[in-house]
């Protein structure tokens, strides 16, 4: 419990850091709160001032009164409009800066980071994740900077009214907090869990959409909605749980503060009758008595979103802490005109350590020659070019080209260096001149069309509605398998 407790101080703590990324922003929310709560609280002293001055003899006094209590709930309210702008600034520019870290660590991340995550959970980060800290930020800095704010406010005003009722109002509204902060505990791993079902849910659900033929093929509609039902009833316990514990604190808090109302009224009646509070200090007493005990009832009114966003970016945050691929030396260099000697000596490798897959390696290939590797299944084919282009590490022994090590080369220069065409082509949403040049987008269009003529692409291509400017739809969609694999291997 102590080391989940830990975890969430140490992701507030960090995503407060993203907050304060907007300083001044934040300078605003604070400025335009304070001003803005003080204004608020002025009124309802004004309020109980007013009500003193109904007597006879007093119209014109009262008149000023009353503009003056229209003037601050007028700024007051103006000021409070200003604050969730600026903090609906402060959580979109934080989620922009946790989008782009996120996207740019995912670059730096080695092939076994995405070999061992679905894609789908990837992407339910990058999209129900950060809108769930971003639906908790745009809720939760208002509701903290106003709620501190007016506690201590309306603290202060109650003391200058009577102290002794003051302590009547302090000492029953915070038992919501501490009714509220028991029910947070029990639902934040609710919280913590439903994060972690909706990537499963999201990864099988993209696998089912990407895998149609297949899914189809073999008849597998049934099974496939049986099991997203096991996932999606996961889901809804895991929510049904979350919800039930938000949904407790609202009104068990309410409850306790609406105790302190009816004790503060008591109390603040039994002041009149001994002289030290006027009918007027009742009723501005009663008025601070719900702005005092309104943050807390607010603040727990948001614990789903803010228990969402917190299990959220603890989600986010594993990503960015996750190891990227080891990074090149300092003095590593340039492959240039490669003649394509390859050679591997003594190589060993394992996915799992447990598990070893080639031993003792060797392998010499002279520049010019054609080598074909043929192997059954599982052999590790794929496993020596995944080698070769650096997309995994050896565990043991070098690996060479033209007689320099892997190691010793940059990551970028060595892959332009090879032609590859993977088992499954991919194709993004662009047109055919842009997909063919993907790896040199500064390829002429006589470069690119002699690719596509060494790829015997080129006649299909003259075919299309508008050439090599034809629209392709998201992986090749409104392509045959066959025109798809032309156009990787002429890429």
């Amino acid at each position: 419990m102590k080391k989940a407790s830990d975890s969430s101080s140490k992701t507030f703590f960090r995503l407060m850091k993203y907050v304060g990324k907007a300083r001044y922003l934040m300078l605003g929310v604070l400025l335009f709160a304070l001003v803005g709560n003080t204004l608020l609280m002025i009124a309802p002293r004004l309020v109980g001032e007013a009500i003193d001055l109904i007597l006879p003899g007093h119209a014109g006094s009262l008149l000023v009164m009353l503009g003056w209590i229209a003037l601050c709930y007028i700024g007051g309210s103006l000021l409070t409009w200003l604050t969730s702008i600026c903090a609906n600034l402060v959580a979109n520019r934080t989620v922009r800066e946790l989008r782009n870290d996120l996207f740019q660590k995912l670059g730096k991340l080695p092939i076994p980071y995405f070999d061992a995550h679905s894609r789908g959970d990837i992407l339910s980060r990058f999209s129900n994740d950060i809108d769930a800290i971003s639906d908790g930020l745009n809720q939760g800095i208002v509701q903290l900077v106003s709620g501190v704010l007016t506690v201590l406010l309306c603290l202060v005003f109650m003391l200058s009214l009577n102290p002794f009722v003051t302590l009547v109002a302090v000492f029953v509204t915070p038992l919501c907090f501490l009714v509220g902060f028991a029910i947070t505990r029990y639902g934040s791993r609710r919280f913590r869990e439903q994060s972690r079902v909706l990537g499963r849910l999201n990864g099988y659900a993209e696998e089912l959409i990407t895998g149609q033929q297949t899914l189809k093929a073999f008849s597998y509609e049934g099974r496939s909605f049986d099991r997203f039902r096991e996932i999606n009833a996961e889901l809804y316990e895991c929510g049904y749980r979350a919800q039930f514990a938000s949904a407790l604190v609202n009104p068990s808090t309410r409850f306790v503060t609406n105790t302190a109302y009816v004790l503060v009224g008591v109390f603040g009646i039994l002041a009149v009758l001994k002289g030290s509070l006027d009918i007027g200090g009742i009723a501005s007493f009663l008025t601070y008595t719900t702005q005092f005990s309104k943050p807390f009832n607010e603040i727990t009114a948001i614990t789903m979103q803010l228990q969402l966003a917190m299990a959220s970016a603890r989600r986010v945050f594993s990503v960015l802490d996750e190891e990227e691929q080891e990074p090149e030396p300092a003095d590593a260099a340039d492959l240039r005109d490669a003649r394509g000697a390859v050679s591997f000596s003594h190589v060993q490798f394992a996915y799992t350590p447990e598990r070893p897959l080639i031993s003792d390696f060797n392998l010499k290939v002279e520049p010019g020659t054609t080598v074909a590797i043929v192997g059954p299944t599982g052999a590790g084919k794929t496993t020596l070019v995944n080698l070769l282009m650096r997309f995994y590490e050896v565990d043991g022994g070098t690996i060479e080209v033209d007689g320099r090590g892997l190691v010793t080369l940059t990551r970028d220069s060595l892959r332009r260096s090879f032609g590859m065409v993977l088992q499954e082509t991919w194709l993004f949403a662009g047109t055919v001149r842009e997909n063919l040049a993907y790896g040199r987008p500064e390829a002429t269009d006589e470069e690119i069309e002699a690719a596509a003529k060494a790829a015997h692409a080129h006649s299909f291509i003259r075919r299309l509605p508008e050439g090599y400017n034809t629209r392709i739809t998201e992986d090749g969609g409104n392509l045959s398998q066959g025109q798809k694999q032309l156009l990787t291997i002429a890429r």
